[in-house]
């Protein structure tokens, strides 16, 4: 059992501005069903033949956080509460949990592997589809 590489973040001040420079750089595209816009805290870009997806996310404080970029995983076979259990027996550290942020079966858990790094662990691909499901856009 394993995890997979939902996305890589990016924290940042204009996560539009950030997304759009980027986007033009690397030839991504956005969702067209739910493009990026001013104002958005959240803006997803993606490569059109790999699939790789960036995500420029807004960090309200001033200063920006030493380590910028990380991963967001999501659970292959597990849920995301075994995977976080079987994280934690692993040796990585919780920093922040995040889980139920947007009412129940939302949110995600920040983790520092054993040299410090964060990484979040979302909801796994079926927990995702529930959730998305229950709250449509």
């Amino acid at each position: 059992m394993s995890v997979l590489i939902s996305h890589t973040t990016i924290d940042c001040h204009d996560a539009f501005a950030l997304s759009e420079w980027w986007r033009a750089v690397l030839a991504y595209e956005m969702d067209p069903e739910d493009p990026n816009l001013p104002g958005h805290e959240e803006c997803p870009i993606h490569d059109p033949e790999t699939g790789h997806t960036i995500l420029f996310l807004e960090v309200p404080d001033p200063e920006l956080p030493e380590k910028r970029i990380h991963f967001d995983v999501r659970p292959r076979e597990r849920t995301q509460a075994e995977e976080v259990a079987w994280l934690q027996e692993r040796g990585a550290r919780i920093i922040a949990d995040h889980r139920g942020i947007h009412g129940p079966g939302s949110g995600w858990v920040t983790f520092a592997d054993p040299e410090g790094n964060q990484f979040c662990v979302l909801l796994s691909p079926a927990e995702r589809e529930t959730y998305l499901a229950a709250h449509p856009r």
